[in-house]
This record gives structure tokens, C-alpha cells and sequence, in this order.
């Protein structure tokens, strides 16, 4: 009797009793910089990512992503608070948008951390400068945090090494590599993957979203030889495109690469850094691999959400030009992976067009937070479990020019971009036919109307009164208003 009494009384405590830590899902949060699309499951014919390829076929791929903003802080201050640039007014990698024009936002890891999460960061996340401010917190936003790490490496410890052919620039901003001595674990990003696996073992019985940010493929172009050894030089092959094509490119479009074009290097120097650039995808994608076999091996897979994103795309001399801040297609769009053990659409790719603005709203809408009503983007839920699902927004991306901006729309089949409100140009490409935007056809009769239409759609997102500033983009004063 007092076994059926004790049976009873468990049942009706399992009925009343609230959701508890064992219900919630877990965020593992994989960042990576300056990665564009250049992966297997992409399509790219060489590039080796076995571990990127496996997440890609777990999860559902987004393959029509795109940042805001094809530079490091903008682009990781609008993903980790879910609102635009013009919202944000972070324009640059100096400005601190919670000393200045966001003080009381709640970032996305700040979220979780208020509903309980154990929330920690290893590596970049928020933006410090890559590779000058390894081993520091640059940026980083204290209030995100339980706990945060920032390690670094052989490859930091061994810079007087690199073959820079661009020595004029910054190494942050260099065509510049090693293919180094020693193992994966030496290296910032085996650091990286070997602290994430850390905190993925110590807290493994209570919820969390860890952020694991990585460091490459950003340059200096750095990792063991071994990856290198994949890549012999002549298998690496250059972009090719018509020279009639770079003779039309728009000035404002062409002006992030100076000299123009390829920063004025050699042909074989431009392979051996695009040799040097596929090399550390491919440590980076090993890196993955180790979160991913612990994930596996903790018995944590099937409550584990994985969120993989690059905050930018990434040019290796397609239209004469290298790295980001471009509109073109490779500087916007960014690889984008998505696993939530419960999504019908696991196995599948996407595509829709979907912004990294989407990720904050998405992940509160998959683990049942209520996320702050000013979010700009929209959760991809329907997506995740029908990747084919009506879908009619587009994607916005843009950049500065000094004293003027740059504003690009991407739509499923279109590309439209305007520079300086369209005093200074306009671009429009079609991608059902012309998927490496090699011919403008903005200035053709025959697209009058479909000019039209994307500037009206561009018009809603940013009216023109709201960029038509000659004086550049805005900057803080010392009390955290814009001028």
C-alpha cells in the first residue's frame, strides 16, 4: 500500500512540477572570421571541410545568408543584438556600442544568462582586432558572460615568421601566411576548440550557450603544414573573369582594394595566399570536428542546438578584389548552419533568403525565451522544418565609402545595390543567369521596371533622407549620442 501510495504521489509531482534544466536546450554557438562559402558543402570543387560537410548534412543549410555589414564589428554587433547597423550606429572596429549608443540593450548570450543559462565565450565573439589583439578581450561586452576565455597561440607567439606580400598593410588586413611547425592544440584555434570541449565537460548537466569563436581563416593565413600539404600550389586556381567586366566595375565598388586590383601582387603570390586562405579553412573545419565528436562522445548531441556563421563573406580576387567590405555577392553572403535535433527539415538545404539579423530571434523562438520586442530580424523556425516554406524577405547589406554609403538588396533571383543614394552608381545583377554578377544591367532599358521595383523595396529599409549624409557615417560623443 505504501509502495502504490509513494508510485502515485512521484506521478503527480511529475505532472505539476515546472520544466526543469534536463528540458532545455542547449546552444552551442560557432563563430568563425572572415570565412566566405568556399566549402564542399557549398560546392566549392576542392576546398577539403569533412566536418563542416557532416554538420551541413545533420543540419539544414542555409545557402542564401548574408551579413548586414561585410566588416567584423559591425556585422557581430548587429548578429548578438538583433537590430541593423542604422540601429546599432556601429560603423567601425573602435566604437563601443554599450559605452555609447546602446547602453541598456540585451544582447542575445545576455538573454539566455538572465533565463538561466550557464553562458560562457571562448575566443571572438564580439570584435577585437585579428591578430593584434589575441589574448585580450578588445570589445568584448562584460555583461554577455558568466565566464570568458582568450587564448593564444604558437601563431601568435610566432609572427616574425609570416610571408607578407603586402608588407605596406597591416597585418590584420595582409596577404600574409605560415604554414607553421607543430600541432592543431599549439595553435589560437586549437586552443579555442580545447577550452569550448573544457566547458562542454563541466557543464554538461546544466543548460548552456557556449560561443566558441574562432580566428581563421582570417589573415595572417595561418596553420600547420600538414594543411597546407592538401592544397599543392598548382591546383590553386585564381578566379577568372572577363576583362570587360573589371572595366565596368563602379568606382565605389572597386575602391576596398587599393592598389586595384589584388592590392597590386603577383599572380602567383595572389595563389599562394588563396593556397594559404583554403589551408586554414580546412584547420578551422578540424576544429569543428573536435566540438563535434565531444558533443557526441558527452552524450549532448540531440540536446544541443548548433548555430555555425561567418560574420562576413570573403573575396579571394573575384572582380580584382580581396577580403570584405564589399556589395558583391562573396563579401555578403556568409556559410550558415543550422542543427536543432527536432527540426523536420535536418538533412536539407535552404533556399530562402535569410539574414544573420535572424539568429537572435530564432534561437530565443527554438528554446522558448521571450526575446526583447525590438529585434529587427525574424526566427527561422519555419525554415528549420520546411526548408521549402513561402518566404518574401529579402536580405540588406551595406557598407561606408569614406563620406558616402554603399545600400544593397539581395532578393532570391536579384542583386540591387546604389552608392550615395545613386548618385555615384547603381548595380543590378541578375542571379538566375549571371550568379557571379559579371554583367550590371541597371543601365538597361529592358529592367526599367524590375530597377524600380528594388528600389522601392530598397527605399523601405533605408528612406533616403536616413543615409543621404555627406559628412560620413555618424559617431558617438562623449555622452553616447550620434552626431
Amino acid at each position: 500500500m505504501f509502495r502504490h501510495f509513494v508510485r502515485g504521489l512521484l506521478v503527480v509531482v511529475l505532472l505539476i512540477a515546472p520544466v526543469g534544466a534536463a528540458d532545455k536546450r542547449n546552444v552551442l554557438f560557432i563563430a568563425v572570421d572572415d570565412m566566405n562559402n568556399d566549402l564542399k558543402c557549398y560546392g566549392h570543387p576542392y576546398v577539403q571541410s569533412p566536418n563542416l560537410d557532416r554538420l551541413a548534412a545533420k543540419g539544414v543549410r542555409f545557402d542564401r545568408a548574408y551579413c548586414q555589414f561585410p566588416l567584423c564589428s559591425p556585422s557581430r554587433v548587429s548578429i548578438l543584438t538583433g537590430l541593423r547597423p542604422d540601429t546599432t550606429k556601429i560603423f567601425d572596429l573602435q566604437t563601443d556600442f554599450r559605452k555609447t549608443t546602446l547602453p541598456e540593450v540585451v544582447t542575445l548570450p545576455q538573454l539566455f544568462r538572465q533565463n538561466g543559462y550557464y553562458v560562457a565565450r571562448v575566443g571572438k565573439i564580439y570584435h577585437y582586432g585579428n591578430p593584434g589583439q589575441i589574448g585580450t578581450n578588445g570589445l568584448d561586452d562584460p555583461l554577455s558572460w558568466d565566464h570568458r576565455v582568450n587564448p593564444s597561440g604558437r601563431d601568435k607567439n610566432e609572427e616574425s615568421k609570416l610571408i607578407n606580400h603586402t608588407p605596406k598593410r597591416g597585418l590584420g588586413s595582409s596577404l600574409s601566411f605560415l604554414a607553421a611547425e607543430g600541432t592543431d592544440e599549439e595553435q589560437t584555434d586549437g586552443i579555442v576548440a580545447t577550452e569550448t570541449i573544457k566547458l562542454l565537460e563541466a557543464n554538461r548537466e546544466r543548460p548552456f550557450f557556449l560561443a566558441c569563436g574562432f580566428y581563421r581563416p582570417h589573415c595572417p593565413y595561418v596553420a600547420p603544414k600538414k594543411y597546407f600539404n592538401l592544397y599543392p600550389l598548382e591546383r590553386v586556381q585564381l578566379p577568372t573573369e572577363p576583362l570587360e567586366h573589371r572595366r565596368a566595375i563602379l568606382i565605389p565598388a572597386r575602391a576596398s582594394v587599393n592598389p586595384y586590383p589584388n592590392f597590386g601582387v603577383t599572380e602567383e603570390q595572389a595563389r599562394e595566399a588563396l593556397r594559404a586562405y583554403h589551408a586554414t579553412i580546412t584547420f578551422v573545419d578540424s576544429q569543428v570536428g573536435r566540438l563535434l565528436d565531444a558533443l557526441d562522445r558527452l552524450k549532448l548531441a540531440e540536446r544541443t542546438i548548433i548555430v555555425f556563421w561567418s560574420d562576413h563573406g570573403y573575396l579571394v580576387g573575384q572582380h580584382g578584389l580581396w577580403k570584405k567590405q564589399s556589395l558583391f555577392e562573396e563579401s555578403a553572403r556568409v556559410p550558415f548552419l543550422v542543427y536543432d535535433p527536432r527540426a523536420k527539415g535536418n538533412g536539407k538545404a535552404c533556399q530562402r533568403t535569410v539574414e544573420l539579423l535572424d539568429v537572435y530571434p530564432t534561437l530565443t523562438d527554438l528554446c522558448g525565451l521571450t526575446p526583447p520586442k525590438d529585434l529587427q530580424g525574424v526566427s527561422l523556425r519555419p525554415l528549420l522544418n520546411d526548408p521549402t516554406a513561402k518566404w518574401d524577405r529579402p536580405a540588406f547589406t551595406q557598407v561606408w565609402r569614406g563620406n558616402f554609403p554603399g545600400h544593397s538588396v539581395r532578393t532570391e533571383r536579384w542583386r540591387y545595390t546604389e552608392w550615395d543614394n545613386g548618385k555615384r552608381g547603381i548595380e543590378l545583377y541578375d542571379h538566375n543567369n549571371d550568379p557571379k554578377e559579371w554583367k550590371n544591367l541597371a543601365s538597361d532599358p529592358k529592367y526599367a521596371e524590375t530597377v524600380e521595383q528594388l528600389r522601392t523595396l530598397l527605399r523601405k529599409n533605408w528612406p533616403a533622407d536616413s543615409f543621404s549624409n555627406t559628412g560620413g557615417p555618424p559617431r558617438p560623443n562623449k555622452k553616447g549620442s550620434r552626431k
